[in-house]
């Protein structure tokens, strides 16, 4: 089943390659979406595809991730809406 991952990363996730990676992972398991900074010092991920591969994308993001110190994570769920046509990173 396709689904979509709006996901809020907090703690020390800012100046730290965070953005790189969750992109590397993501294009590794094949989804689409974005991730960026905030201007609230988190990290916004917005990424769709297979639940099980979108699910991996966040775990990596929480144990993989040498120097991201998080926090938290927010997660919202929802059905995928075919919006995004890559993996981007983009410019807060």
């Amino acid at each position: 089943m396709q689904k979509c991952l709006h996901a809020i990363v907090h703690g020390d996730v800012q100046g730290v390659s965070l953005r790189d990676f969750t992109r590397s992972r993501a294009k590794e398991l094949s989804l689409l979406g974005t991730v960026q900074n905030l201007p609230d010092g988190t990290v916004e991920i917005c990424a769709e595809g297979n639940e099980a591969d979108v699910r991996a994308l966040i775990t990596s993001v929480r144990t993989e991730h040498s120097f991201a110190r998080i926090t938290r994570i927010e997660e919202v769920w929802s059905e995928a809406t075919g919006a995004f046509t890559g993996f981007n990173i983009l410019k807060s």
